[in-house]
């Protein structure tokens, strides 16, 4: 049931009946504005896009809690996903006045420093962040909270760089090698399977002595470590398809056996690597290496730059993009390529090479041959 009707005051009372029969009115001016509006309320319930404009007075904040409370998420992925709503400017805002421009402001206020920072956010993290948020706003539309996702066309401009510039900081051999002479005895086979097995923080933080094959050399991924302290600290299973298998070099190993019998391991099922009876967690082992890198006199690099090294050296050695995918635990080679694509020889260095063997095989004989004609008498 919808009407339009003049009020004695002048006003225009356009009106309707939901589904549930809740009636729901607004007053115009004119009396073609308020048919226009009936009109589309009209089709918006025809066609199955109706949303109760009550329905969307809860704020963006208060929504989210109330969804993510259903989804199966591991810890880390509801931390990350809370991180990332907490952190919009319009958290605390109705569904329904939330518009583009208020997520555009909030992309923009991630480029910038603030008092926690003091340079804006990562260009990745971002990312994470925006598509957290733009997960809230589609779960909001499916639920018909609201009509239209305001994120939808919202994007992260990633940061032109200079044509000399490369797009990871990636440590050097050397480096590497300052940074475990640097590091405490203990924490040394920590970095070591970062940098020479590509594990990540977590990864290694999970270890058990029954990952290690000592004699075929080879270290499986079956858990991993997450939360920022002890108290939170909790054991999960690794990320999206991350559970893997890595053939490492018997110094690893090695390595591995020595601190085993001079450092001990952790608890009946003999973690690797503890700090204190603790696991390490990402604010432990951040601080163990921090220590490290200031001694060595390492600056801008993480523990997770030792994972970009362990992929560098794998292309170096001409692996392919699956090969690096699985060592890595990618979910798909997509990711890979996304990442590391600037480390692999591009066309032109293919094709300078591979010009240059022709000549090789060409130019070789002749000169040859000119310099037996030379020498002989």
């Amino acid at each position: 049931m919808a009407s339009v009707k003049k009020r004695p005051d002048g006003q225009w009372r356009a009106r309707y009946r939901d589904a549930a029969n809740k009636e729901h009115a607004r007053h115009f001016s004119r009396k073609v504005d308020a048919q226009r509006w009936l009109d589309e309320v009209t089709t918006s319930i025809v066609t199955g896009q109706y949303v109760d404009p009550r329905a969307g007075n809860i704020t963006f904040k208060a929504f989210f809690y109330e969804w993510s409370a259903r989804q199966v998420w591991t810890a880390g992925t509801l931390d990350a996903a809370t991180r990332a709503v907490l952190s919009t400017t319009f958290k605390d805002l109705p569904l329904a006045k939330i518009a583009p421009e208020h997520v555009e402001q909030w992309v923009k206020e991630m480029t910038l420093p603030a008092s926690t920072r003091k340079e804006g956010l990562a260009v990745s993290t971002q990312k994470m962040r925006l598509a957290y948020v733009k997960m809230t706003f589609a779960a909001a539309v499916r639920g018909r909270r609201i009509a239209v996702d305001p994120s939808a066309d919202v994007k992260i401009k990633a940061k032109k760089k200079r044509a000399d510039s490369d797009e990871l900081e990636i440590p050097t051999s050397e480096q590497i090698a300052a940074v475990l002479e640097a590091a405490d005895v203990m924490f040394r086979p920590f970095i070591a399977v970062c940098a020479f097995a590509g594990l990540r923080l977590g990864e290694a933080a999970g270890l058990q002595v029954g990952d290690v094959d000592f004699l075929r050399r080879t270290i499986k991924v079956r858990r991993q470590v997450q939360g920022d302290t002890n108290s939170t600290a909790v054991l999960v299973p690794p990320k999206a398809d991350s559970t893997r298998t890595i053939y490492v070099p018997e110094e690893l190993t090695t390595m591995l056996a020595k601190h085993v019998e001079e450092v001990g391991t952790r608890g009946e099922e003999r973690f690797l690597f503890s700090n204190g009876g603790h696991l390490f967690n990402r604010n432990s082992a951040g601080h163990y290496w921090r220590e490290a890198a200031k001694a060595a006199g390492l600056k801008g690099f993480t523990l997770h730059s030792l994972r970009h090294y362990f992929a560098s050296g794998l292309i170096r050695a001409g692996c392919d993009v699956v090969t690096v995918q699985r060592a890595m635990g990618h979910s798909q080679p997509s990711i890979t390529l996304d990442v590391y694509s600037s480390l692999w020889p591009k066309a032109e260095d293919r094709t300078r090479s591979a010009a240059a063997a022709m000549m090789a095989e060409v130019l070789a004989p002749a000169d040859s041959v000119r310099t037996r004609g030379a020498s002989a008498p």
